[in-house]
């Protein structure tokens, strides 16, 4: 039987909750995931639970904000000027694209007045501890 190691390619089913059971994102409805361990596209603390787990295990874990998506950042917090906004209709939590030098940043508008905008620029999950569910469909070894 392959247990995860961290040279591993896993196929598996997961799911993201925060702790009130609000599910996040899932994929036991749809196609599982494919990805090997440290290529990044997996949370680190995601991915260390997962280190000697086998096909068919089922198993649910909780991460803490600094395991998950860290702490939230009071510098990522940055005021923009309403008129930098248009014609835009804004509202608290409304996700905003930006522009910058590696491509598009979204942000979230914090609060807003008549002549400022505070967007977050933080993680959306940063700050927060989550719950995974998750179900090893196949462990392979390079």
């Amino acid at each position: 039987m392959n247990i995860i190691s961290p040279e591993s390619k896993i196929e598996l089913f997961f799911e993201i909750r925060l702790l009130d059971g609000s599910v996040i994102d899932s994929n036991f409805a749809a196609k599982p995931a494919l990805f090997s361990i440290g290529d990044g596209n997996m949370l680190a603390g995601f991915e260390s639970v997962l280190i000697g787990l086998a096909a068919g295990d089922k198993k649910v874990f909780e991460l803490t904000p600094e395991q998950a998506f860290g702490m939230s950042n009071p510098n990522n917090l940055q005021i923009v000027s309403r008129k930098k906004f248009a014609d835009m209709v804004l509202e608290e939590g409304l996700v905003v694209s930006f522009q910058d030098p590696s491509g598009e940043l979204p942000g979230i508008v914090s609060s807003f007045d008549d002549s400022d905008v505070v967007v977050d620029f933080n993680h959306p999950l940063a700050g927060k501890a989550l719950q995974f569910k998750v179900q090893i469909l196949q462990v392979f070894t390079e």
